[in-house]
């Protein structure tokens, strides 16, 4: 069997990417100098937060996920990240390859939500591997990558807000259910309101309004009696 160390030595934001985008920077060591044709690896990146320590507003921040910091010592677990696939080609020895990660804004994702709540510092990573190589210097042989290899990596917070700024700057987004997009919608077209923003400033402002129903949605009738109180 041969054994496998991966490092990671590095994270960018990739600025030409569609959506927003992290490369990781992964070396691959194999023991012996053996020759390698393929690597077929899964990589699982988790965020260990017990391993960083968190400013009051952080702590505020990350109250959501997990609770009240005199919790923290049962809930503060770790979250899932990403999961991703990463073909290695031949190499004898060492290599190096990228992990491209694809990531979201959306604030309904628990690792987003962490993200969002850090304000500096560094961001506790842990990547696992596991998957399938092929092997040999005559001809080759199939191993598995042991399930139980990883490599921790501390990425700076700084890293995640320019992949973020790069797609969104200085925006965030909600996630809403298709009725409550077309109530929302509809109340933009009466009202002539020119974004998004004005729309949801205009229902703030709306004289009485205080919370949202109790299924957290602005159910149609609701929406109708703030749309009148604006108008007037």
């Amino acid at each position: 069997m041969t054994d496998f160390t991966f490092t990671c030595t590095g994270v960018r934001a990739d600025p030409y990417a569609a959506g927003p985008t992290l490369v990781f920077r992964l070396r691959i060591t194999a023991s012996e100098e053996a020759r390698v044709h393929a690597l077929a690896l899964r990589c699982q990146i988790r965020i260990e937060p017990a391993r960083r320590g968190y400013e009051q507003t952080e702590a505020e921040g990350l109250t959501d996920l997990f609770g009240e910091r005199s919790r923290w010592g049962r809930t503060l677990q770790p979250v899932q990240f990403a999961q991703v696939p990463v073909m290695v080609p031949a190499f004898t020895g060492e290599t190096e390859t990228d992990v491209v990660v694809p990531c979201t804004y959306d604030l309904e994702i628990a690792a987003t939500r962490y993200m969002n709540a850090l304000t500096d510092g560094e961001v506790p990573l842990l990547m696992l591997f596991s998957g399938t190589a092929f092997t040999g210097s005559g001809g080759f042989r199939v191993e598995p990558v042991p399930w139980d290899l990883e490599a921790p990596f501390r990425m700076p917070v700084v890293v995640w807000q320019e992949m973020v700024d790069q797609h969104f700057p200085g925006c965030g987004w909600i996630r809403l259910p298709r009725d409550t997009m077309d109530a929302l919608l509809e109340f933009r077209s009466q009202h002539a309101l020119p974004s998004w923003e004005a729309t949801v400033r205009a229902l703030l402002d709306a004289p009485g309004t205080t919370a949202l129903p109790p299924d957290g949605r602005l159910a149609d009738a609701g929406l109708a009696g703030l749309a009148e109180r604006t108008a007037q």
